[in-house]
């Protein structure tokens, strides 16, 4: 499925939300969540190749292969918690949004220090 196809299905699922919104406001929000589903699900089918020239160069460049999960999770994690705090802002959640953004950031953050420690290293034994 290409890009028109996605941005056509997300349309005619707005309308139809939009629509639902006004007869059957709690339908309106399981739809949205379908909705949202459906395109998450096709678009990281698309992502295979993006890892594959991931791994690829990270071989080519000799980079320590064990920090390319993290990373795939750390990115994972940021459309994750994208994802989920947009239904709570479309459900009329706002706080509950910017708890799932500030959760996605503090993980995100932890995942992150065996990255940074191990860059921090290679500054040091860089430096004379």
């Amino acid at each position: 499925m290409d890009v028109f196809q996605i941005v056509a299905f997300g349309i005619i699922a707005a309308i139809l939300i939009a629509t639902l919104r006004n007869l059957r406001p709690e339908i309106a929000i399981l739809a949205s969540i379908a909705a949202g589903v459906v395109i998450f699900v096709l678009v990281a089918g698309k992502l295979a190749p993006v890892f594959d020239t991931i791994r690829i160069y990270s071989n080519r460049a000799s980079v320590d292969i064990q920090y390319l999960p993290a990373l795939l999770k750390i990115i994972g994690i940021a459309y994750i918690t994208e994802f989920g705090s947009d239904i709570c802002k479309d459900a009329g959640e706002t706080s509950i949004a910017s708890k799932i953004e500030l959760a996605g950031k503090v993980i995100i953050a932890i995942m992150a220090v065996p990255i940074i420690t191990s860059l921090l290293e290679l500054i040091i034994n860089l430096l004379p």
